[in-house]
């Protein structure tokens, strides 16, 4: 019988960031970031640490400006000051290689991780979160004209999301009724406590202004799948009100080790599929890393080099 691995609750300090995590695992064993989106934090992954923990070393952080992590004034509010971050933490607790998981706004943090450093990654796990132009729906054609002209009229036609109804609407907003009575409110009200603080929803919209920049990146992103082919395990919930499920197929069309499974879920999948996604998750992770290191060249895992501020390495100038 296995043994399970309750999560510890750390900090570390990055860079002027007192950076909170959830750890669980053994330091040594195939790591795995699990990076949050958008309003959540590292509590989205309760229920699945414990099961990875079991084949990987498995962290969780809050992502500056969300949870419990606190930065410094003048902290950069981007997804690539995020990946400096995220870097340092595995610098700090040994982490040389790992899976990333790739989650609405985790996915630029991951992806600034991979594009800078494709011999780190492990392999890709893919939960609603998008890298290709053919995940954004019409919906989204307000926040495009934002981007490409930031102006206070333009500003003034997005929608209103960072209120508490919003945050509410990420974890069942446009879903069935069916799947409403398995999704606890903890997660709504946890966020939101934590948005609702001083400063913190300004923070959100810096944050979210800097996605148009990933979404410029979307091309590098497509030519780092093509080129490395990171084995890749997708779970996608298809009652996303975010994301299209045409963004599936692109990472098809680009990705040839995927398994995909796509559930009757929402775009929270692990709120109402987290059983099923944490027994696919432990297979993925054992079998892959079974295979590297069958495969692996000795010298080849460990070499460290810093993200610059293109995203690539001082390394080799690895960007995609």
């Amino acid at each position: 019988m296995l043994k399970i691995q309750k999560a510890r609750h750390c900090t570390a300090a990055i860079d002027g960031v007192n950076l909170f995590y959830r750890e669980a695992g053994r330091r040594g064993d195939p790591g795995i970031l699990l990076l949050h989106g958008q309003p959540c934090s590292s509590f989205y992954f309760r229920h699945v640490m414990s099961p990875l923990a079991e084949v990987a070393h498995v962290v969780a952080p809050d992502l500056p400006g969300f949870g419990f992590t606190e930065a410094s004034a003048d902290y950069d509010y981007t997804f690539e000051a995020m990946a400096r971050t995220i870097e340092g933490l595995t610098r700090e607790i040994g982490m040389d290689r790992f899976f990333l998981y790739v989650h609405d706004f985790g996915a630029p943090v991951a992806y600034y991780l991979a594009l800078a450093r494709p011999d780190r990654v492990l392999g890709l796990i893919i939960q609603n979160g998008n890298s290709h132009h053919e995940g954004l729906g019409p919906d989204w054609e307000g926040n495009k004209a934002y981007w490409s002209e930031p102006t206070a009229e333009n500003r003034a036609k997005l929608p209103e999301w960072l209120n508490y109804e919003g945050v509410r609407h990420t974890y069942v907003g446009d879903i069935p009724d069916r799947l409403k009575p398995g999704i606890a409110s903890d997660g709504w009200h946890l966020d939101w406590e934590r948005m609702s603080r001083p400063g913190l929803v300004d923070i959100q919209f810096r944050i979210f202004e800097d996605y148009g920049r990933y979404v410029a990146r979307f091309p590098e992103i497509s030519d780092y799948h093509r080129k490395h082919q990171p084995p890749a395990l997708m779970l996608w919930g298809r009652h996303d009100p975010y994301f299209e499920i045409d963004e599936v197929l692109a990472y098809a069309r680009e990705l040839d080790r995927m398994d995909m499974h796509i559930y009757d879920g929402p775009h929270l999948l692990l709120e109402t599929h987290h059983q099923e996604c944490a027994a696919l998750m432990r297979d993925f992770i054992s079998n892959v890393w079974d295979e590297d290191r069958s495969l692996s060249v000795s010298g080849n895992d460990t070499i460290d080099a810093p993200v610059d501020a293109s995203g690539r390495s001082a390394h080799d100038g690895a960007g995609g």
